[in-house]
């Protein structure tokens, strides 16, 4: 595995992870979360495609230097910026909750020129609900809501992310975190690493964001990857994603929540294996 360092358009440093090596295969990780998280998917991919797991700027333990405010248009530049580095003219990308919303700020500012094939795990296209959308977070998660959020993420940045995760749709997330079990004490101290305000600004701009008009553009072969336990969308959520991306194949993950593709790296493999055979 190689950690590299390059530079973005606006001179801040973008750190890259590289392993294997073939077609690239580029992967998105969601918010507040870094390319580790793809650690269950890299002994089956690696030994055929080279897999490109950026952090995004904000993220990994990594301190900004150019920018404290970063925001979702900068993390899809980010994206341009890394593949004119290495000079990828098109890729396949898989993205997790916020690579999602980033693979789908690209495809609003630059197009699906760039990518062949694209996998989008476990997101909804608009966070906040009103009378027009009842497909965000919860499917309740009102302006006041995430603003009553936002208010604990400037108190308690670590503890606020937890909570946004355990009170959400998943009962069992919830009664762990109520435990504390092991598994929330290592999310915490990871979450800790991370400097709040740049990740908060990137928060502020994800609540803000509505794709749902890019969703008819995306006119490459596409999976959608969503947990039937999902801490924060409902099915109806997920169907209606499929039904406005042209080539979409909507595949349901029994009993998993937020991580589909953690749960069962295998299936979700061989799943996006298949969609690269799709011309």
């Amino acid at each position: 595995m190689q950690f590299e360092t390059i530079d973005a358009d606006d001179g801040e440093q973008l750190h890259v992870r590289q392993t294997g090596s073939g077609a690239p295969i580029l992967m998105l990780h969601g918010w507040t979360s870094s390319h580790a998280s793809w650690a269950p998917l890299i002994k089956p991919l690696a030994g055929r495609y080279r897999l490109l797991r950026p952090d995004a700027r904000g993220h990994g333990g990594h301190r900004l230097s150019v920018t404290r405010k970063p925001d979702i248009k900068r993390l899809a530049r980010d994206v341009i910026n890394l593949l004119d580095h290495y000079e990828i003219e098109r890729v396949a990308a898989i993205g997790h909750s916020m690579g999602a919303l980033t693979l789908w700020q690209c495809i609003r500012d630059f197009g699906t020129e760039r990518f062949s094939h694209l996998a989008f795990i476990d997101q909804s296209p608009k966070l906040l609900t009103d009378e027009t959308w009842n497909g965000g977070i919860y499917g309740d998660f009102t302006a006041d809501h995430a603003q009553r959020m936002l208010d604990e993420f400037n108190t308690d940045f670590a503890e606020a992310v937890l909570r946004l995760i355990a009170f959400g749709l998943n009962a069992k997330a919830r009664e762990t975190y109520l435990r504390n079990t092991s598994g929330w004490q290592v999310i915490r101290d990871a979450v800790r690493l991370i400097d709040p305000p740049p990740a908060i600004a990137i928060w502020e701009t994800l609540v803000d964001a509505d794709y749902r008009d890019v969703l008819p553009a995306i006119d490459v072969p596409t999976l959608l990857a969503h947990g039937t336990a999902s801490n924060f969308y409902t099915a109806e959520t997920a169907r209606y994603i499929a039904a406005h991306v042209p080539q979409a194949r909507l595949s349901f993950y029994e009993g998993a929540d937020h991580c589909p593709h953690m749960l069962q790296p295998e299936r979700f493999v061989d799943e996006f294996l298949e969609l690269l055979e799709t011309a």
